[in-house]
C-alpha cells in the first residue's frame, strides 16, 4: 500500500515538472446549461407533484360528488324518515358517512398541499428569474 502511495506521488511529482498544468475552468456557457439543468430538473419535479395532486384532487372531487348523490337518495323525503329508516339503510347511511368524511378530509390535505407547491414553484421562479425552461417542439 505504501508502495503505491509513493509510486503515484513520485508520477504526480514528475509529471508537474513535465508540463506546467495550469488550473482550467468550463466556459461560462456551459456552467450556465449546467445550472439550468439543475434547476429545471426540481422545477420539473414540482410541476410533476402539483399536476399530480391536481389530478387526484379532482378524481377524488368527482367520488365524493357521487357518494353525496347516492346517500341523499338512501335519505328518503319524508320528514320523519329517520324514525322509520330500515336497519339496511342505516347501515349504507352510515358507509356513506364514513366515505364522505375520509374523502372530505383528504382533499383537505390535497387543497393544502396543492397549495403549498404552488407556493415552492412560484418561490423557485422568483430566486431564479433568468431561467427559461426548455421550449418543447410542439
Amino acid at each position: 500500500m505504501f508502495q503505491l502511495f509513493l509510486r503515484a506521488r513520485a508520477h504526480n511529482l514528475l509529471g508537474s515538472r513535465r508540463e506546467d498544468k495550469t488550473f482550467k475552468a468550463r466556459s461560462a456557457e456551459r456552467d450556465a446549461e449546467t445550472d439550468r439543468a439543475r434547476i429545471g430538473a426540481v422545477l420539473a419535479a414540482i410541476e410533476t407533484a402539483l399536476q399530480d395532486a391536481e389530478r387526484e384532487q379532482a378524481g377524488l372531487n368527482r367520488r365524493v360528488d357521487d357518494a353525496l348523490a347516492r346517500a341523499s337518495v338512501t335519505f328518503g323525503n319524508g320528514t320523519d324518515e329517520y324514525l322509520e329508516r330500515e336497519p339496511l339503510d342505516n347501515h349504507h347511511q352510515d358507509l356513506f358517512a364514513a366515505d364522505i368524511s375520509n374523502g372530505q378530509r383528504r382533499l383537505k390535505e390535497l387543497a393544502s398541499s396543492i397549495a403549498h407547491l404552488k407556493f415552492v414553484k412560484t418561490a423557485m421562479l422568483t430566486r431564479f428569474p433568468d431561467f427559461k425552461p426548455p421550449q418543447l417542439n410542439s
